[in-house]
């Protein structure tokens, strides 16, 4: 049953792959460039070239395929997700895995992109499962540049509370969908083991790395005129802006039970992710 892995050179798509691989399976890969793909996973996986928003190239990709792992990032996520949707459902393809978000629970930012390709997804008849985690621990390497040379992190997320999850628990219920067809017609989502604010993982980070660290809380306008200043799009802008907004007033603190049930373990802590990670704060 062969799996069609998008996002395969990204930090969930390439764990994805890497495990389908350990579980016996040859995967394809969807990918802009050949090149790295090739060095990241040698003769071991089936690569395709071609972008999702080019149909052509994602049905070739799709022939023969039993299950898509979907990975979008960005404003374009809902019709993104949807081409692909249509392209999977028109070849026969049994079970699409998306990889979504928990924040489709609050219907902002992010999640709202998720929410609505989502919706196209489910309009579109093919089998689907939602992986839908909260706040990727990987995202927090942000804070190296000001860890290093401030010694400070800021945020404006006050004193509100993330359950940040670790990329490989992520990669892991991903794999475990795709491959088992039991979570078929279901969201997953999935969070860390405990919900901590931004000055708690501060505080943890400065005592891995053995530095004193300090966290400041910014407002909304100097958290959008930081973000501004890396991204040139509004729309990503505004939507990490109304993200935070909505962690600051503990709107995405939820912390379930589902990478456990699902994995038979406890999901991984933020301090053995800190840990794996030192080298990048120091």
């Amino acid at each position: 049953m062969p799996y069609l892995i998008t996002g395969a050179t990204g930090d969930i798509g390439s764990k994805v792959v890497e495990l389908l691989i350990h579980r016996g399976y040859r995967p394809r890969v969807f990918v802009r460039g050949a090149e790295k793909a090739r060095s990241r996973f040698g003769d071991r996986v089936d690569i395709f070239v071609g972008d999702l928003a080019d149909t052509k190239t994602l049905h070739t990709a799709l022939e023969g395929i039993d299950g898509l792992f979907l990975v979008n990032s960005g404003p374009e996520i809902p019709v993104r997700d949807e081409l692909a949707a249509k392209a999977a459902k028109a070849v026969g393809v049994r079970h699409l895995v998306k990889l979504s978000s928990m924040d489709v629970q609050q219907g902002l930012a992010i999640g709202a992109w998720h929410e609505r390709g989502e919706a196209a997804i489910r309009a579109s008849g093919i089998p689907f499962t939602f992986v839908q985690p909260t706040g990727f621990m990987s995202n927090l390497l942000a804070w190296a540049p000001s860890i290093k040379t401030e010694g400070i992190v800021c945020s404006s997320t006050g004193d509100g509370r993330r359950a940040f999850i670790h990329s490989d628990d992520i990669a892991a219920v991903a794999a475990e969908a795709l491959t088992t067809h039991t979570y078929i017609g279901e969201s997953l989502p999935i969070t860390g083991p405990e919900a901590l604010t931004f000055a708690e993982v501060t505080s943890k980070i400065a005592t891995a790395i053995g530095k004193q660290l300090s966290f400041q809380p910014i407002t909304d306008d100097e958290a959008r005129q930081r973000y501004s200043a890396i991204s040139s799009s509004t729309e990503e802008t505004e939507a990490h802006v109304a993200l935070w907004r909505a962690i600051r007033e503990g709107r995405l603190a939820t912390v379930t039970p589902n990478v456990e049930s699902i994995l038979g373990r406890k999901p991984i802590p933020m301090d053995q992710w800190i840990t794996e990670n030192v080298t990048t704060f120091q």
